[in-house]
């Protein structure tokens, strides 16, 4: 098998964070898986197979079914109408194949958020069919066990790239690429966390309200004396519940949470600016600097389209607070708006359909919420006519960046934690018969978080001036292609696949659902949490939707 491509890229550092998912019931993420062939017929999991502590995993516990009545809660004062029509996402258009000779390039914005598995995998266990997928989402869920860098290399990425055998078309390749960030803290200064909270009447569901305390409860235990945490909450008003309370102080902090009852409407942009107005007070110089909001996304009173909270979002990041957000809920889930707030303030969007996945984004996934390695991660993939005569990204529809913003600065892009990785797969129609040329070459450009200009904010220069973005690129040579690939890149591939049946994708070829359990269950590897073999299962429960 062949070993795949690996290039430390390496160090710079500072402090932020990126946050996702918030309500379910209970364990963490992931591991590396051993090899298999992607290609080779699977054994067929027995019936009675032992998958381990699954219990305790994120997608074990199916998400309650949607009730047949109306979803409205206490204090709610708007009509409900039916789930189908409540929930909203914003669908963007599929990439198409480009030819390499008029389009050599490829570029996009990292993204590192991971509510559209949970959010699937919960609409798929309430036997619906899944809306709003995003399928770079669905890959980067996963853990691929990809070398990290050591804390002094040179830049705080290693990438690796992998091309075999596409398997929904025989006549095509799939080239897999994975940046993988450093898992050294970028500091030893405490997080200052605003927990911004929907207290609105659409929370008042018991996969709302009552899941996002549990959730914030477990993000509490996390904390120490070095840490601040404040609380605001939102309905038709808002209020400062708690300002800089000591991180140690984890019975305050819980009694607020469970003090908390939903009503009234939901003016979410005035909790927004209340909740900055109190990180930037407390403010802690070279610390993490974060507010946390958690909601249903269901804004009805003042700014409440995603336009209009991103502009207010935009305005405030450049404060060096940053923004991430959990999703809480179905019926009214409001996926459109949450991620458009995290895009843009600088953070990661989870949606959280159970504890488990609560404490796999917020305890066992912490250092990579909370700890931003690197801001505005942009990669640009050039792609070599001797090698390859068209080629598709898959997923990242809406991440899709102008060639020229590669290399402007003040083009906003994903931010990645300590310990996070991207992955992201290129379909590729090669040129003729296996040639000894490169597949392409992957630049990557981010900068040291903090960098943007805010006087005094770690990574500006004493005159309060923005440092430059830094750039590594490597290439992906003909050693990276193999006919047997990597356990992680069969696995990858096949929730890659799983993507492309749930979007109906014009170019799923010979996809199928048969595959996609077959590859998945045979390269499970280790898998110590049991999310490998979970995914197994929601492939079964995708089958048995009507």
């Amino acid at each position: 098998m062949a070993i795949p491509l690996m290039v430390p890229l390496a160090a710079a550092l500072t402090v932020v964070l990126a946050l996702a998912g918030c309500t379910a019931q209970d364990e963490p993420v992931q591991t590396a898986a051993d090899s298999a062939e992607l290609l080779a017929p699977a054994p067929e999991a027995p019936a009675d197979r032992d998958l381990g502590n699954t219990e305790a995993l994120s997608g074990a516990e199916a998400a309650p079914a949607l009730p047949d009545q109306d979803f409205a809660g206490p204090g709610t004062t708007e009509r409900m109408m039916p789930p189908e029509q409540q929930e909203e996402y914003d669908d963007s258009p599929e990439s198409s194949f480009q030819d390499v000779t008029t389009t050599p390039l490829s570029t996009f914005s990292a993204d590192v958020d991971t509510a559209s598995y949970s959010n699937l995998r919960r609409q798929v266990n309430q036997g619906v069919a899944p809306e709003g997928v995003r399928i770079e989402e669905l890959v980067n869920y996963f853990d691929y066990g990809y070398t990290a860098p050591d804390a002094d290399a040179e830049h705080p990425f290693s990438v690796a790239a992998q091309v075999a055998p596409a398997p929904w078309n025989s006549a095509h390749q799939l080239a897999m690429v994975g940046v993988q960030a450093t898992e050294a803290l970028p500091t030893s200064e405490g997080n200052n966390i605003v927990f911004l909270l929907d207290v609105s009447g659409s929370m008042d569901e018991p996969n709302k309200l009552p899941m996002l305390a549990e959730s914030f409860e477990l993000l509490v235990e996390q904390l120490d004396e070095r840490d601040r945490v404040s609380i605001v909450t939102y309905a038709g008003d808002n209020q400062v519940v708690a300002d800089s309370v000591p991180g140690s102080a984890h019975g305050v902090l819980v009694d607020h949470l469970r003090s908390l009852r939903a009503g009234g409407s939901t003016g979410g942009a005035d909790g927004l600016r209340t909740a900055y107005e109190l990180a930037e007070k407390n403010f802690v110089e070279g610390g993490n600097n974060r507010v946390v909001l958690a909601t249903d996304g269901d804004f009805n009173v003042g700014p409440s389209t995603p336009q209009e909270l991103t502009e207010l979002i935009e305005a405030e990041r450049e404060s060096g607070v940053y923004v991430s957000v959990l999703g809480f809920g179905m019926a009214n889930l409001k996926d459109n708006t949450m991620e458009a707030i995290a895009d843009h303030g600088n953070g990661n969007y989870a949606y959280i359909d159970t504890l488990a996945e609560a404490r796999k984004v917020l305890v066992d996934e912490f250092d990579s919420t909370m700890f931003v390695v690197a801001k505005d991660l942009k990669l640009q993939v050039e792609l070599n006519p001797a090698a390859v005569r068209s080629y598709r990204l898959i997923g990242y529809d809406n991440r899709r960046l102008a060639d020229e913003d590669f290399d402007d600065d003040t083009k906003d892009a994903g931010d990645v934690g300590a310990g996070h990785s991207v992955t992201a797969f290129y379909e590729l129609i090669p040129v003729g018969a296996p040639a000894d040329e490169d597949f392409m070459t992957v630049h990557v450009r981010y900068k040291a978080p903090g960098d943007g200009g805010e006087t005094g904010r770690v990574g500006a220069t004493d005159d309060g001036e923005a440092t430059a973005s830094t750039e590594a690129a490597f290439a992906v040579g003909p050693d990276a292609f193999t006919p047997t690939p990597s356990a992680d890149f069969a696995f990858a591939s096949a929730v890659a696949e799983l993507g492309l049946i749930a979007t109906e994708s014009e170019y799923q070829g010979a996809a199928s659902l048969d595959a996609v359990r077959e590859r998945a269950w045979s390269a499970r590897g280790a898998d110590p949490y049991g999310l490998r073999a979970e995914f197994v299962d929601l492939v079964d429960a995708y089958r048995a939707l009507p």
